[in-house]
Formats: C-alpha cells, sequence, structure tokens
C-alpha cells in the first residue's frame, strides 16, 4: 500500500511538473524563465537614424535585433537617405504616427528633433537616444560613447604618434554635437598636456569621403610641416587617407579616424591610418531596446507615479565604450 502510493506521488508531481513547464513556454518552445522577460511579436520598436545607407549603423542595428530574439518583440529599421536634418524630422513623424512601443533615435542635430520627440514622449512613446543625443528633448536615456573621452583618448595616441611638437588639424561635422564633443576633448587634452603641439585647422568634411579628402588635401597644402590629422568619423577618415597617399607623405602625415567601417579597417591595415577608434554600436543598439522595452511594458518602477515627477525610469547616460584599433588588432574588427 505504501509503495502505491508512493508511486501516485511521483506520478502526480510528474505531471504538475510537465504543467508548469509548458505554462512557463512561450509558441516557439522557449522558455520564458530563462529570461524572465517576454513580450509579443506585434509589440514594435523602431530605431531612426540619418544616413540609413552606411555601414556604421549595422552594428547597432544587429545588436537592436538581438535583443529584439531574446525578448520575442519586433524592430523596425528607418532613416534618412542623406545627411539631412529635415527629412530625419519627417521620418521620426511618421513614425510616431504609428505609434510604436517605443523608439531609438539618433540625432543629426543636437536640437531640431526636439519637437517630435517631445511629441512622442507625451503621446506615451518610450524614447531613448543612442549614437548622437538631443540632451534638451524629453528623452528618457542617452547610450553612447564619451565622446570628450573619446578625443582625449585621440589626442593622447597622436602624441605617441608623432611626439610632442608639430601642427595638428582636425576634420569634423561641426554641427553635430557627438562630433563638437569629440573635438573639445582633443583640443583641450593638446592645451593641457601638450602645448607644443599645436591645432592649426578645424574643417568640416560634411561626413563625405570626397569633401574630407579635398580638406585634408588643402591643409596639407597650407600647412606643408602638418604632422597629424584627427577624423571625427569613418568617411572623412579614408578621404584623410586618400589625400595622404596622393600627396606622399604617408610617413610625415599621421591619420587618426573613428569607427570600424572596412574602408577605415583596410587602410589601418595597410597603415595609411594609423589608429582609429572602435565605439561599441551593438550595445547602443541592444542597451536601447531593453530599455524601452522596461518602460513600455511598465517592468521599472523608480518610485511611486514617476510618469507625473522629473525621475526618469532610466540612466540618463549609458557609456557603450570606445577601443583604439591599430595594425596590431585590427583583424579582431572585421566583420564576421
Amino acid at each position: 500500500m505504501k509503495k502505491l502510493l508512493l508511486l501516485y506521488l511521483v506520478l502526480i508531481g510528474t505531471f504538475v511538473a510537465y504543467l508548469f513547464t509548458a505554462y512557463l513556454r512561450d509558441g516557439d518552445g522557449n522558455l520564458n524563465a530563462v529570461t524572465g522577460l517576454h513580450g509579443e511579436r506585434d509589440e514594435k520598436y523602431v530605431m531612426v537614424n540619418f544616413l540609413t545607407g552606411i555601414d556604421y549603423w549595422k552594428n547597432a542595428l544587429k545588436g537592436f535585433e538581438d535583443a529584439a530574439e531574446a525578448l520575442g518583440v519586433s524592430v523596425e529599421y528607418r532613416g534618412s537617405t542623406q545627411y539631412d536634418v529635415h527629412e530625419e524630422v519627417t521620418v521620426l513623424e511618421q513614425v510616431i504616427a504609428r505609434k510604436p512601443a517605443g523608439i531609438a533615435i539618433t540625432a543629426i542635430n543636437s536640437e531640431a528633433l526636439n519637437a517630435a520627440i517631445n511629441k512622442a514622449v507625451e503621446a506615451g512613446i518610450p524614447v531613448v537616444m543612442f549614437d548622437s543625443d538631443a540632451p534638451d528633448s524629453k528623452a528618457y536615456s542617452f547610450l553612447g560613447t564619451d565622446n570628450y573621452n573619446a578625443g582625449v583618448t585621440a589626442a593622447r595616441q597622436m602624441a605617441e604618434l608623432v611626439g610632442t611638437e608639430g601642427e595638428l588639424g582636425i576634420i569634423t561635422h561641426p554641427h553635430q554635437l557627438n562630433h563638437q564633443e569629440r573635438t573639445r576633448g582633443f583640443q583641450e587634452t593638446l592645451r593641457k598636456e601638450f602645448p607644443d603641439l599645436t591645432l592649426v585647422s578645424i574643417a568640416d568634411g560634411k561626413g563625405d569621403q570626397l569633401e574630407s579628402e579635398r580638406k585634408a588635401l588643402e591643409m596639407m597644402k597650407l600647412y606643408p610641416d602638418l604632422r597629424g590629422i584627427f577624423v571625427t568619423e569613418a568617411n572623412g577618415g579614408v578621404g584623410a587617407g586618400n589625400a595622404v597617399l596622393k600627396e606622399g607623405k604617408l610617413q610625415q602625415v599621421r591619420i587618426i579616424s573613428f569607427d570600424t567601417n572596412k574602408g577605415t579597417l583596410d587602410m589601418v591595415k595597410s597603415g595609411t591610418i594609423s589608429a582609429t577608434l572602435a565605439q561599441g554600436t551593438w550595445n547602443m543598439g541592444y542597451w536601447s531596446l531593453m530599455q524601452l522595452f522596461h518602460v513600455h511594458n511598465e517592468r521599472i518602477d523608480p518610485i511611486p507615479d514617476w510618469q507625473e515627477t522629473d525621475v526618469s525610469p532610466l540612466p540618463a547616460y549609458v557609456d557603450t565604450g570606445i577601443t583604439v584599433v591599430t595594425q596590431a588588432n585590427v583583424d579582431h574588427y572585421y566583420a564576421k
């Protein structure tokens, strides 16, 4: 009798365990308990950027997609095809009208998107910024590079390459906040730590390879003793590299660029670009979606009724990291 009772208890326990496991499984046979978080496929989040066709965004989108797969939600990728602030505003307005579960945005201009971002937040659509911020908007968080520190890193790397004396130039986007911060970090570090390294020129490369090449050629002709150029974005780095090759100044003018598109990596590998700064773009995409999911699904509650206060449910800033890429480690950064 005791053995029969024990057998019944074992069978009942096994059946209860099966029901519990089945309850936790989603439609794809995955255990929700593995992550503790799961959404719905019709729960759509949108990433909005500018210059949608460039390689730079691929890793951020990959992070966004990886997070969506982990959470069981859907994502969409939208943006302006040109470096055009009006086009990005129009795209963002169109996305807001579709009322997605959340939006991750990189701002072509730190002020121009504020009204649209605020409109989304006031409509109950969570918004986070990535890569390039709009600090005066109502977006909940910014995930990106510490761009000032990136400029500091570039200045110190340049001093290692050219020594502590000489003339330097910068090619940048003067109207975009993240590039302004990179430039400022570079300038102030030269002034504080390397006073005999003189910044003689700052040019607008417009994020365009040919325009940056033209600016670099002008810079080298105007300053024939130029020792180095810091370029704050990837297309400009390749353009500056081409200019140095055309002028035959590979041994004189050192280039530090930004990001890890294939053209930049190829020039680092060949020695045309001495170093480039790799951003944590996958982190930007992945954790942007994680943050949006938590707000949309009310998974966070820093204080009761936080919506009626100035308390953000998310960290105001997440540093997604930077590393220096040289010939010694460049092979690790090619897309696999």
